[in-house]
């Protein structure tokens, strides 16, 4: 296996750690705890190309629906059913447009990992507000009020930490994949 196969492969796992670690840092609420799941999925949209970040998130989702407890609610299949699996499911889109955008705008990384972070949160609530709707039999407004409006205040403090910290951490990335 070549050097630069290797880096994407690696690069993947480690994302797909990082964002596993972060539904491990989070602040009980129900019904959906406050993680740094998203965190990490901002940060792999902002910092991979396409292909590697939506890689990442698909790997990630895989080894929750196998069974490892990486999801808030656990492992397995039912955990990825539940009333957070949209929050899931929705990761998906959003790190492969995320990842989009931030290449679309290379030229200018703040700007793109601004975009790239709210395209991100955009289409993980998209998927994920009536998924939960759904599986909790709950009105619209309240899977607004409680699958919403608490991570108003996180999810800002999440996409601030996105557009400081992968201007940077993307060159370096992007560096080393082009190396030989």
């Amino acid at each position: 296996m070549e050097r630069k196969q290797i880096r994407k492969i690696t690069l993947t796992a480690l994302f797909a750690a990082m964002i596993s670690a972060g539904a491990f840092i989070r602040i009980p609420m129900a019904p959906v705890p406050i993680t740094l799941t998203t965190l990490f999925t901002m940060l792999g949209s902002a910092c991979l190309p396409p292909s590697l970040a939506l890689s990442s998130i698909i790997v990630y989702i895989f080894i929750g629906a196998a069974g490892l407890p990486v999801f808030t609610s656990g492992g397995g299949l039912a955990s990825l059913l539940g009333p957070t699996g949209g929050y899931l499911i929705g990761m998906i889109p959003a790190a492969f447009a995320g990842s989009m955008l931030m290449k679309a705008f290379e030229a200018k990384p703040r700007a793109g990992a601004l975009l790239s972070s709210l395209v991100s949160v955009f289409f993980t609530y998209l998927i994920g507000l009536p998924w939960l709707k759904w599986q909790m039999g709950i009105s619209s407004q309240a899977a607004i009020l409680s699958g919403f409006v608490p991570f108003i205040i996180g999810d800002t403090l999440k996409v601030t930490v996105t557009c400081i910290t992968a201007p940077a951490i993307r060159k370096r990335v992007m560096e080393m994949l082009s190396a030989e």
